[in-house]
């Protein structure tokens, strides 16, 4: 019987999962037999429905936190300094544990990793709410925020890595459309919902707690999936060594595709910078005011959702690594477009684009993570995509902010427009195997070329 490279076989899949469709082999879809599309493959499976529900309850919650940390901070000291140091406490533990926990998910169970990183996010929200009833001072606040940013990061590598073991590779396309969906769809109901509740409580309290419920569900929903630890590797259960630690560097270093992608995103959001400047757009050039603000920073959210089910809907790429390079440039484009626009509608329009076009970069790298990386990698080389979302967002907003604050906020949106552009074409002309990557199902390991297989040995620097 055929095995995924999970270690599960296409049996064990429909078992656990208790669905009545057969999962298409991977041979299949690389020999070119037709197949009829499903957009709902992944959702056929009970253990990614669980996983999908889990994430949604999750992000609805970090959403609705970040509405509130914000609130309580500054309604109590005025101070964007104070808001600032929340990103910083947050992302510091990122960068310190990152490789550690991706080598943590490589060697441990990964269900397991998740749901005690989420009763320790759940133990630092309720630190939050008490802090918040009883007006606590500023640097607990700081030391529950270490303890959220500390469990996020080993939480990172083990639940990006554990929808390949509740669903076969054939699904990992429908699968990832589908968490961004949801994903973003939580991003436009939970800072709506954490506002809404501050208001009726008139205090960020309740929202702490909420959030620690909904991370305590999605742990009860992890502990119901019957999906088990993929074998690893004898290599994989190697001590932690600065060896270890830098397999993931080198494997995306060599494996040319995810690097092009992660290129791609890294810089799109560093130079892309639309969405850190609304409040000066939406008061100064647009004057909109706070109403008009909240439209703006909802469309890139809708356009994502909006894109995400289309995807899910449509045949899968045939060309995926030209619409991924058309994508970015695109969201270039529509970055220029808002950067110079003085209509509030157009403005809207444009970061509808941007999200959309945002989503569907996600939605390919996110799979060609899955699909390029060997499980007994795939926490190494997620901490490492990780670190770099994580870097890439902060630095991101920093460097608008510095821009603006020197050249203006228009020629910062539109400078940064133009720079993603000359990105896309470095890119292009850097790794030709981007312009030619098809379908992304056929870019597992069975369709690796041999000159193309990264890390032979994966524990050599």
């Amino acid at each position: 019987m055929k095995q995924t490279e999970q270690g599960f076989s296409e049996k064990d899949f429909s078992a656990q999962n208790e669905q009545q469709l057969t999962p298409v082999p991977t041979v299949a879809i690389l020999s070119g037999e037709p197949q009829t599309h499903d957009p709902y493959q992944a959702l056929r499976y009970r253990d990614y429905r669980l996983l999908l529900a889990g994430n949604f309850f999750a992000t609805l919650g970090e959403q609705m936190i970040s509405v509130a940390l914000g609130w309580d901070l500054y309604d109590r000291t005025g101070s964007p300094l104070v808001l600032g140091l929340v990103g910083l406490m947050l992302v510091l533990p990122v960068i310190l544990f990152s490789l550690p926990s991706g080598h943590v998910a490589d060697r441990y169970n990964r269900k397991r990793i998740v749901v005690i990183t989420l009763f320790f996010m759940a133990l630092g929200s309720l630190g939050l709410a008490l802090l918040a009833f009883m007006h606590g001072a500023i640097f607990l606040i700081y030391g529950c925020l270490l303890v959220l940013g500390t469990a996020q990061a080993f939480n990172g590598p083990a639940s990006t890595t554990l929808v390949a073991q509740v669903i076969p590779e054939e699904a990992y396309v429908n699968a990832i459309t589908w968490n961004s969906s949801t994903w973003q769809l939580a991003a436009v109901i939970g800072p709506a919902l954490g506002g809404l509740l501050i208001a009726v409580f008139n205090s960020a309290t309740m929202v702490y707690i909420i959030n620690a419920g909904a991370t305590l569900i999605f742990a009860f929903l992890l502990l119901q999936i019957r999906a088990q630890q993929p074998r690893v590797e004898t290599k994989a259960k190697e001590p932690l060594t600065l060896r270890t630690l830098a397999d993931g560097f080198n494997f995306i270093r060599q494996t040319k595709i995810i690097l092009a992608a992660i290129t791609l995103d890294l810089f799109a959001v560093l130079l892309g910078g639309a969405v850190t400047l609304l409040p000066i757009y939406s008061k100064d050039i647009l004057q909109v005011g706070p109403e008009g603000l909240g439209w703006l920073r909802a469309a890139p959210s809708i356009g994502a959702v909006c894109v995400a089910l289309s995807i899910a809907h449509l045949p899968p790429f045939k060309k995926a690594g030209m619409t991924l390079l058309l994508a970015v440039t695109g969201f270039g484009i529509a970055t220029i477009i808002f950067g110079l626009s003085r209509s509030f509608w157009l403005s809207l329009v444009m970061l509808f684009v941007l999200g959309g076009l945002d989503n569907i970069s996600v939605v390919i790298r996110s799979t060609l993570m899955l699909t390029k990386t060997p499980d007994e990698m795939r926490g190494r080389a997620s901490s490492v995509n990780n670190l770099f979302v994580a870097m890439s967002n902060q630095l991101g907003g920093f460097e608008s902010g510095l821009t603006a604050q020197f050249f203006g906020p228009i020629r910062s949106v539109v400078g940064g427009g133009i720079g993603t552009i000359l990105v896309v074409l470095t890119v292009a002309l850097a790794w030709p195997e981007m312009r030619r990557l098809g379908s992304l199902q056929e870019t597992g390991n069975l369709a690796i070329s041999e000159e193309e297989t990264p890390l032979q040995n994966p524990g050599t620097v």
